[in-house]
């Protein structure tokens, strides 16, 4: 999953994206280890938050347009 990525590329904290997203920290350290996987609402929420398709959320494509 991209989202370490997605998240440094926007100088965001683990703590502030598990604020904005009403979780905590460790499931934010957890999406991005891989020890956790977030369901389909998560990841929908992540898609969203960061503005990119779910696809390229979880490394499926290199596009991160949401709508083509």
């Amino acid at each position: 999953m991209r989202l370490r990525e997605l998240r440094k590329a926007r100088g965001i904290s683990q703590l502030k994206l598990a604020m904005d997203l009403n979780t905590n920290q460790n499931t934010i350290s957890r999406y991005e280890t891989g020890e956790r996987e977030p369901g389909i609402a998560e990841l929908i929420t992540l898609a969203d938050y960061f503005d990119v398709s779910i696809d390229y959320l979880l490394e499926r494509t290199d596009n991160p347009n949401r709508y083509e």
